[in-house]
């Protein structure tokens, strides 16, 4: 009896010496470990080759969807672009990647004439079938096409990642975050690299 109550003594002395875990200043899930080389090459919609690495010394929100998307991509677009106003100046020192998940339908052309319509430094990226599985895979997005009376649909995941300013990815946003929520997540990442 005495040695059970000793090593219950103990263990309770043991963890009241851990250091208490914080919450997370973010709004989004910190998903740092999970994604420590991902890289991709697409081409964006003004017709240049595109890789991660062109994008450092920038926060990068990246989002995966398709023009033909009838509600998540267009909102999740939309709270972006309201993000953007909401970062003011710090906004320059962000881009937004929206890659498509439908390569078959979503040409450069399109992608040229859709998202800048949310907000004009917007960039579209795009692959071949090969290369949209593997950024796909790299970044652990489904997608899947869905017979309609019009055609298809696309079910893909609806996060958006965040990745700072050296290129690691760091928070994955659910849908519905807000836009005051991603604009709270962008500054915190834009002084983590100050």
């Amino acid at each position: 009896m005495w040695l059970r109550n000793f090593l219950f003594l103990l263990m309770l002395m043991l963890t009241a010496c851990e250091e208490p875990k914080l919450p997370s200043p973010f709004h989004a899930s910190e998903v740092a470990g999970k994604f420590a080389q991902v890289d991709f090459k697409l081409i964006d919609h003004h017709g240049a080759p595109r890789t991660l690495a062109d994008f450092r010394g920038k926060v990068v929100v990246l989002f995966f969807g398709y023009v033909h998307c009838p509600d998540v991509c267009p909102t999740t677009l939309a709270d972006l672009a309201q993000t953007m106003q909401l970062l003011g100046d710090d906004a320059k020192r962000v881009q937004v990647l929206f890659v498509t998940v439908d390569p078959e339908r979503d040409t450069t052309e399109l992608l040229a004439n859709f998202i800048p319509a949310f907000n004009p430094d917007f960039l579209g990226l795009s692959g071949d079938a090969q290369a949209t599985a593997k950024v796909t895979r790299a970044f652990a997005v489904s997608y899947q096409k869905q017979p309609s009376k019009t055609g298809y649909n696309i079910d893909h995941s609806a996060g958006t990642y965040l990745i700072d300013m050296r290129g690691q990815v760091r928070l994955l946003a659910p849908y519905g975050q807000t836009a005051a929520q991603f604009a709270q997540d962008i500054r915190l990442l834009l002084a983590l690299t100050r």
